[in-house]
């Protein structure tokens, strides 16, 4: 059965058990906007209070990590919208080539299939969904109310929030204790919340490493390139046989447009072939093709990586090598070991797994005993791209153990990943967001005027709103080249 279906199934219990929940608490219930309905519950409020008194000390220690959390976290959030736009705005039909996505997407469950970011994105269900917005939701409120009642600021109810099948949590303040706070006990209020998100962030990322150990197992070496070299363009004496006197990128985009660079050559075995160029270099050959010139060329550049003539690229070896000469590897260290034992110019036998297929290569080690075959960080998954960078051994391909274990796996990175992005986006100073009264608070403390506050943080919230539409008109303009 697809885990699809199984999510579907949890997706209609979850329904039924809310609905449940509703009707028999309808006494505790406040409805707004006919559609959102607001759970009233007490003991919030004791366990706020309960740690809001008991650990005082560590909560007035905390409030300066706090503030200071916040504006990392602000500087953060407004250096990657301003990067993001400026990229939208001076390469957008690139950056639509590698995101087809529009630049703001919901985070709804299936988002990655909807929105086509599948390739890059792990799965998203609505399981991920519903646990991972209760988790931010709740710490994120909690963690509110909590230095509220460091600040004698007074708390009207806690509960949880339901939207339809999915739930939050609120804290409900008096507006009138928070203004009379004192403004660092507001900022710490107001900061209290990302902080919890990224102290939660952290701690999942452990538990998601944790679950990797678990959950997969070292079965061999994974390569996504074949050897390469940057070189000068001018450097260039012949491609495909045309000679070339020092060209520039010009010359190559011309040959391109008119069809000459026209990718003749077919390298490969067992089945498996690419179609390349040949590009020669002061005697010594590189490959290359249409699609791999095209991008770097439109960037002003005077360098190309070509693949060098390596065995693995001349016999289009593919899949997760698993042996060399019957002795097994799992990874790039072992591979090395290996490959060491013999030298330039000996033919060895390499197993590869592609897609369940076992495919046999005899290869002919290159003049420093080489195969030829490399590995680039760039992930297209974005959960298996971080994992990569803090605990993946990186070029090694991993079995999973079992099924379940991978929903966990991607369960832990999803809270994870939440937490931290609620935590930076909640920062931006917008009104209706922490980060919008926070930056209002921070403005009035340097100048010491309210008015000049409110005028430079109207504005900020005018620039980001700009912003965001120069990116979709931006991203509308790639995606119609």
């Amino acid at each position: 059965m697809s885990f699809v279906l199984y999510d579907l199934i949890f997706l209609a219990v979850f329904i039924i058990f809310v609905t449940f929940f509703l009707y028999k608490n309808r006494a505790n219930l406040k409805r707004e906007m006919k559609i959102i309905f607001l759970y009233k519950a007490q003991w919030g409020v004791d366990l706020i209070n309960y740690i809001g008194d008991r650990y005082r000390w560590i909560l007035g220690k905390l409030r300066y990590v706090i503030i200071g959390l916040g504006y990392i976290l602000m500087a953060g959030i407004l250096y990657l919208i301003g990067r993001t736009v400026y990229l939208y705005v001076t390469q957008p039909v690139l950056v639509t080539k590698l995101v087809k996505a529009p630049p703001i997407a919901p985070l709804i469950p299936y988002f990655p299939q909807l929105f086509g970011m599948d390739d890059f994105f792990p799965p998203f269900y609505f399981a991920y969904f519903i646990i991972a917005l209760a988790i931010v939701a709740i710490v994120h409120e909690f963690s509110h109310g909590i230095y509220m009642r460091y600040s004698k600021v007074g708390i009207k109810s806690t509960g949880i929030v339901f939207l339809g099948p999915f739930l939050g949590a609120f804290v409900e303040q008096k507006e009138s204790d928070m203004v009379k706070a004192s403004k660092i006990n507001q900022l710490s209020i107001l900061g209290a919340g990302v902080f919890a998100n990224t102290i939660t962030a952290i701690l999942f990322l452990f538990i998601w490493m944790g679950v990797f150990y678990m959950a997969f197992t070292p079965a061999g070496v994974f390569f996504n390139a074949y050897s390469s070299e940057l070189v000068n363009i001018d450097s260039i004496t012949s491609i495909n046989e045309i000679e070339l006197q020092n060209p520039d990128k010009s010359v190559l985009m011309n040959l391109l447009e008119q069809g000459r660079i026209n990718d003749e050559i077919v390298l490969g075995s067992n089945g498996y072939s690419i179609n390349v160029s040949e590009i020669m270099i002061n005697g010594k050959k590189y490959y290359s093709n249409q699609r791999i010139l095209d991008a770097p060329l439109a960037f002003n550049g005077d360098k190309l990586l070509l693949y060098e003539d390596s065995p693995a690229l001349n016999n289009r070896m593919v899949g997760v090598i698993k042996s060399v000469n019957d002795e097994e590897v799992k990874n790039y260290a072992e591979l090395g070991n290996v490959l060491g034992k013999y030298s330039a110019g000996e033919e060895i036998k390499i197993i590869t797994d592609y897609n369940g297929e076992m495919l046999e290569y005899n290869l002919v080690l290159d003049e420093n005993g080489l195969i030829g075959v490399g590995y680039s960080p760039a992930q297209k998954n974005m959960a298996e791209g971080i994992a990569t960078m803090i605990f993946k051994e990186p070029g090694t391909h991993y079995d999973v153990k079992n099924d379940f274990l991978l929903f966990i796996y991607y369960l832990m990175f999803w809270i994870f990943i939440i937490n931290l992005l609620v935590a930076l986006f909640n920062m931006l100073p917008v009104s209706i967001l922490d980060g919008g009264r926070f930056f209002y608070l921070t403005i009035w403390g340097i100048t010491r005027s309210e008015k000049a506050a409110k005028r430079v943080n109207a504005w900020i919230g005018r620039i980001i709103l700009f912003g965001v539409l120069l990116m979709m008109i931006s991203w509308m303009f790639g995606i119609s080249q």
